[in-house]
C-alpha cells in the first residue's frame, strides 16, 4: 500500500474492531411544504445493522481520494470534516458520499462534463451518463462512531442536500444497486415509526431542526465511541 493510501487505512481501537471511515447522505424533499427523507432496509442477512431503514451510505473507497470534484460542500462543512480526521480524508468523505447514493438509489448528484483520463471502475457508471460528480449544496451536519464490541464499526459523516438538486427522476430507483431495499421517501414527521438505528434517530432530530430552521448547523454533533469511554462533542 503506497503512502498516500495509507491515510485511509482502518483504524485498530479497544476491542480491536476496525473502524471503518464511512459517509451517509440525507435526501431532503419538499423541505418547506411536506419534508421528506429517503431511506431504505438493510437486508436481514445483513452483519451490520440487519433489517435497519437507513439513509444511502457506506464506507470509504481507497481510490474515492482520487476522484475529481467538479464542487464540494462550503467551507465550514470542510473545515469540520477535517477535525479529528486524517490529512486529506475530507475529500474522499465527499467523494464517498456521492458514490453512495449513486449505487444504493441510482440517482447522481453532478454537473455536465467529460469524465477524467484514468476512472476507477466504481465510477464507470457514473460517468457514463455525462456527469462530473458535484457536491454543491451537500452540508455535514453529524458524525457518530460505532460503540465498541459490534460486528463492524464505523466513523460515519453524514450530509444533508435538498434533493431537488440531484439529477434525474427522483421517484425513479432502477438503476440501484439493490444495497438497500424497500428504498422510499418517508415523511419526516413519520420516520421514527420505522425500524431504525438508535443513532439514526438521532440523525433525524438533527434533520427536522435543520429543516425547520432552514439553516446551516452552527455546529456539527459529534458522538466519539471509539473508546469504553463515550464522548459527546461539538465540532465547531
Amino acid at each position: 500500500m503506497g503512502q498516500a493510501d495509507a491515510r485511509f487505512q482502518d483504524r485498530l481501537m479497544g476491542d480491536e474492531t476496525p473502524i471503518r471511515d464511512a459517509a451517509s447522505v440525507v435526501l431532503l424533499r419538499d423541505a418547506e411544504s411536506d419534508p421528506q427523507v429517503l431511506m431504505g432496509q438493510r437486508g436481514k442477512t445483513a452483519a451490520f445493522m440487519p433489517n435497519k431503514y437507513v439513509f444511502p451510505g457506506g464506507a470509504v473507497d481507497l481510490t474515492d481520494g482520487d476522484v475529481p470534484l467538479a464542487d464540494f460542500p462550503d467551507a465550514s462543512s470542510m473545515a469540520r470534516l477535517a477535525l479529528r480526521s486524517p490529512e486529506g480524508l475530507a475529500h474522499a468523505l465527499v467523494a464517498s458520499a456521492i458514490r453512495e447514493v449513486w449505487e444504493e438509489t441510482g440517482l447522481r448528484f453532478g454537473v455536465p462534463g467529460p469524465a477524467p483520463a484514468v476512472t476507477d471502475p466504481d465510477w464507470d457508471g457514473f460517468y457514463e451518463t455525462g456527469l462530473q460528480p458535484s457536491a454543491r449544496g451537500f452540508q455535514f451536519f453529524f458524525r457518530a462512531i460505532t460503540p465498541p464490541m459490534r460486528p463492524r464499526r464505523f466513523d460515519a459523516r453524514f450530509f444533508l442536500v435538498r434533493a431537488e438538486s440531484a439529477v434525474g427522476d427522483l421517484d425513479d430507483f432502477s438503476l440501484a444497486q439493490d444495497e438497500l431495499s424497500h428504498l422510499h421517501w418517508v415523511r419526516l414527521d413519520e420516520a421514527r415509526a420505522l425500524n431504525l438505528p438508535f443513532i439514526t434517530e438521532v440523525v433525524l432530530a438533527e434533520v427536522a431542526a435543520l429543516a425547520k430552521s432552514g439553516g446551516a448547523p452552527q455546529s456539527v454533533p459529534f458522538f466519539n465511541n471509539s473508546t469504553d469511554v463515550s464522548e459527546f462533542l461539538r465540532l465547531a
